[in-house]
Formats: C-alpha cells, sequence, structure tokens
C-alpha cells in the first residue's frame, strides 16, 4: 500500500488507533514477554504521530493519553481481581479503581508526547526525542506524588534474556529509554535518510550488543552461595476469603508453626525462616500465648522473619503498622521493620474525607488506614547480615529497597499476592524484583503467601520459584552478593547522561 494513502486512514482516527497499539504493547511486559511487539507497535506508534508536527500541544497530549490509557488499561488489568475477593462489597468500585488509575497514569504519557512533538517542530527527529522525553516522564511517574512504577516499559527486558543485566548500569528507567530507544530506531531506519539513518541502524545495533555482554556478564558470574545460611519460605496459601474472617486465626497459625517447624528438606539445619506479609491475623508480638508456641515451633539458633501487622502501643487508639518482625529461637522481637510505602486504596484510602462519603473504601478489611513508617530501612539479620527489606509492592521502587548509603548484602520481600489469583499481577511484581536484583547486584528471597515466592542471585537468575495456589515450607540456599554495580553507585545519573546525549544527537542531526 502506498504510504501516504496508508498514513491517511490511520491518522483518520488516531486516538483509537494510537489506544488499540497501547493495549497491543501491553503484551511485552510478563508474563506474556512478547517483547519483539515493540518492533512493530513503537514504528506504527511514530508513522500515527509522524503528520502530527503542525497539530497544537492539546492534540499532542491527546494522542500521547490516548496510546497510555489502552497500554495501562491492559496492563494492569489484574488491579480487577482484588475487588472480587468481596464482591458483594467491592465490585461496583472495580471500574472507578483500574479506569481511575489508568486515566491519571496516561497523563504522564500525555505530557511526555507534548515534549517529544516540540522538539520535533524545532527539527529534532521525533524517533529521536520521544525515548527521552517518555523515558523523563517515567522516572517522574515513579517519584511524583509517591510514585507508581508499574508496568514501566524497562520491565519489558524481563523477557529479553542478557539484554536485562543492562540494569545493573543504567537501572530500570534506564531500561526504558533503550526499549523506547530500539524501538523508535526500526521507524528511523524505515523512514529516514542520510545520516539520520545511519544513526538509526547504529543504534539499533545497540540491541545485540547488549545481548552479547549481559550474557559475557551472566557467564563470568555463576551463582555462588553462602556458607551456613539455609532460608526456610513458608507458604500457606490462605484465601483472601479466609484471611481475616474471625475464627479463622487458629487455623492459620496452626499451619504456619507446622511449616515452620518441619525437618529440613535438604539435609542441612534451616538458619533463618522468612513467613509472608501480614503472615497471622493477631497481633502476634503483643500475644505471650502465641509467642511461646512460636518458640516452641522454633529452634534454639533459628532466627524468623515475619510479615506481621504491629500497633505502635497496646491501646486501641495506636497506629497500626505493616510490619516485618525480626524474632529469634525464643521468640523475643530483635528488630522491625514498618511498611512506608503503603498501597493507595488498599491500606489507606486517599482523600477519605471526600471518596468515602461516595461510598468509596480501602480493600484491606481492617477498622483503621495503615500508618506509614519511617522510610527505607536495612536491618542487620543475626547470621545472615544486612538486610534491605520491602513489604508488597514497595519492591517496585527503584533505589527504595534499602536504607539510604548502605548496600546490603540480600534483600527480603514479603508478600501477599493472594488478593490478585493467577492473574499477571504476580509475575509482574516477581520481575520487579528481578531487576531490583540486577540493579544492586545482591540476591533477594521473597516469601508470597500464596506465590511466586522465589531465590534471586545478584544477576537477577531464579534459583527457585514456587507455583501460585501451591502450599510448602521451601529449604534453600541463599546466593553470595556479586560485585557493587555502576547503579547501584551512580543511581538514576546514567539516565540522565543518556538524554542529554540524545539531546545533543538531536541537534547533532537537525535536517541532515
Amino acid at each position: 500500500m502506498n504510504p501516504k494513502l496508508l498514513h491517511s486512514s490511520i491518522t483518520r482516527y488516531p486516538g483509537l488507533g494510537l489506544f488499540v497499539l497501547g493495549v497491543i504493547s501491553s503484551f511485552a511486559l510478563p508474563p506474556y514477554g512478547l517483547w519483539w511487539l515493540l518492533g512493530a507497535t513503537i514504528p506504527t506508534i511514530l508513522f500515527i504521530l509522524e503528520g502530527q508536527a503542525t497539530s497544537g500541544w492539546g492534540h499532542w497530549f491527546t494522542s500521547g493519553w490516548a496510546l497510555g490509557f489502552g497500554y495501562f488499561v491492559a496492563a494492569m488489568h489484574w488491579i480487577g481481581a482484588a475487588f472480587f475477593v468481596d464482591a458483594v462489597r467491592d465490585l461496583w468500585m472495580m471500574p472507578i479503581a483500574l479506569g481511575g488509575l489508568s486515566a491519571f497514569l496516561a497523563i504522564f504519557w500525555g505530557v511526555a508526547l507534548v515534549i517529544a512533538m516540540a522538539l520535533q517542530r524545532r527539527g529534532h527527529a521525533l524517533w529521536l526525542a520521544l525515548p527521552g522525553s517518555f523515558a523523563g516522564l517515567e522516572w517522574l511517574r515513579g517519584n511524583l506524588f509517591s510514585g507508581f512504577p508499574w508496568s514501566v516499559f524497562g520491565q519489558v527486558a524481563d523477557g529479553m534474556g542478557p539484554v536485562e543485566q543492562l540494569a545493573a548500569l543504567l537501572g530500570m528507567t534506564g531500561l526504558t529509554f533503550m526499549v523506547w530507544l530500539w524501538g523508535a530506531s526500526v521507524f528511523g531506519l524505515w523512514r529516514e535518510k542520510s545520516l539520520r539513518r545511519v544513526l538509526a541502524a547504529c543504534t539499533l545495533l545497540s540491541l545485540p550488543l547488549a545481548g552479547l555482554w549481559g550474557q559475557m556478564r551472566l557467564d563470568q558470574n555463576p551463582t555462588v552461595y553462602r556458607e551456613n545460611i539455609v532460608l526456610r519460605l513458608v507458604q500457606p496459601n490462605i484465601s483472601q476469603n479466609d484471611k481475616w474472617r474471625e475464627g479463622n486465626a487458629r487455623r492459620i497459625f496452626d499451619q504456619l508453626l507446622a511449616l515452620t517447624a518441619a525437618p529440613s528438606s535438604i539435609g542441612e539445619p534451616v538458619t533463618h525462616i522468612i513467613w509472608p506479609e501480614s503472615s497471622v491475623p493477631f497481633l502476634i508480638d503483643e500475644s505471650d500465648k502465641g509467642r511461646g508456641e512460636l518458640a516452641a515451633a522454633l529452634q534454639p539458633a533459628q532466627i524468623l522473619i515475619a510479615g506481621a501487622v504491629r500497633r505502635a502501643a497496646p491501646s486501641e487508639s495506636a497506629n497500626y503498622y505493616t510490619s516485618i518482625l525480626v524474632f529469634d529461637g525464643q521468640a523475643h522481637v530483635l528488630d522491625h521493620y514498618d511498611k512506608w510505602h503503603l498501597v493507595p486504596g488498599g491500606e489507606f484510602l486517599p482523600m477519605s474525607w471526600l471518596l468515602e462519603p461516595l461510598g468509596l473504601r480501602k480493600v484491606v478489611s481492617l477498622p483503621e488506614s495503615f500508618t506509614a513508617g519511617l522510610g527505607p530501612a536495612t536491618l542487620n539479620i543475626p547470621g545472615a547480615g544486612l538486610a534491605g527489606m520491602s513489604i508488597c509492592y514497595e519492591a517496585i521502587f527503584p533505589g527504595a529497597v534499602a536504607g539510604p548509603n548502605i548496600r546490603p548484602n540480600w534483600l527480603v520481600n514479603v508478600t501477599n499476592d493472594g488478593w490478585f489469583g493467577t492473574s499477571s499481577g504476580p509475575y509482574q511484581h516477581l520481575a520487579q524484583l528481578r531487576l531490583r536484583s540486577i540493579e544492586l547486584g545482591v540476591p533477594a528471597a521473597r516469601a508470597a503467601n500464596t506465590g511466586i515466592s522465589a531465590i534471586i542471585d545478584g544477576l537477577g537468575r531464579k534459583t527457585f520459584t514456587s507455583q501460585i495456589g501451591e502450599v510448602g515450607a521451601f529449604d534453600l540456599k541463599l546466593p553470595q552478593e556479586v560485585v557493587a554495580t555502576i547503579y547501584s553507585q551512580l543511581g538514576d545519573f546514567a539516565l540522565l547522561g543518556l538524554l542529554l546525549l540524545t539531546i545533543f544527537l538531536g541537534e547533532a542531526v537537525k535536517k541532515r
């Protein structure tokens, strides 16, 4: 077909076309991993936008918003599963939550496209301007208003094999930049001429080179395990319909104790046990009886790292925290970590003064909203060294899974993905934790209520993963950390360098 005729037919309904392309692009994310789709969708997006240079910023923003809305609705459809746990009470809120969140996140894409199109109007190649503007706004999305960096394009690298090792240099947002750039360079190779086409070809060539470098890094750093540390990941698989139901606490606690006290399955003593997020439906640190039973289930030298709810003080009016409690073998609390990045709509209701009168409420069925902790923290775990702590979706925030200016020996993530069933949510969640390991060069241990529990080494290799819906006590070795990565030392300054480089190249190849 004649390109001009094709362009005319597509641009007749650009918003709809971009919405559909956003939906298709979401299948590049885990668990589907169809990253190669972006080699078609991104050039088509640029093809639609090519003729909009003379339009106004309002048209540009609407185009970017439509693209983002399609992408986020499809990429985060798993959020809807949480509203089926108590469908009678909550299901009516699902379209408001998913649609409202997607519409809000799409604003960042709308702004990104305004910036890219403004640069095109100044003579920059759109395919070169777009990756930088989108990466910059995705960084802002992950930090502004407490941040929500879920479903970023950098997560696509989870299915790209050794290419994902670039996270050790550039971090997640740097990967977002590169994924956009590789897709956009296909368009540049197709539509540009002269020096711009050469630049697009060189850019595209960096994809296989990144894969070769990543494979070399993997080959040179085989998984090495730490001595005298055996972790037990406890996965009780408690249904969300049963978790907070009155009368179930005894059964749930008995199951946790039985999994904790089971003999080692690998012939070596278990040294550290990890329970998932909010594992027990009562305040275990305030229960003398509960701690007595826990002490009977633990060996004297064992350490338990347990996801739990705690109060700041034993009174009805005290603040509640979703926390990690560290117990010794006698069930004494040695330390604790309080979740500081709470889930909006789940653990607290933003603007409750406005939304509660309309009937909206948080999903977690507790009488009070949780209180946020003080911030990222690293705990010194007896026998295992410094552990960066994160609870549930805190693992999606680069640079925030350990205390500031402290490189941990390993990461601990406890979560309850039972809200999301067998949807894509748990797979995307695990992929984010893999990125944190690659970025920092440290292993991670993840205990989930119902999958996916995992051990990940410092290069993102999964040495163990459980199944969703599986019940078990998984005994596993903890990998050794690798040499500190460039990203762990420079953070997103490497991304800033990439953005400046593309601006320089855009200026250098104007009208050439």
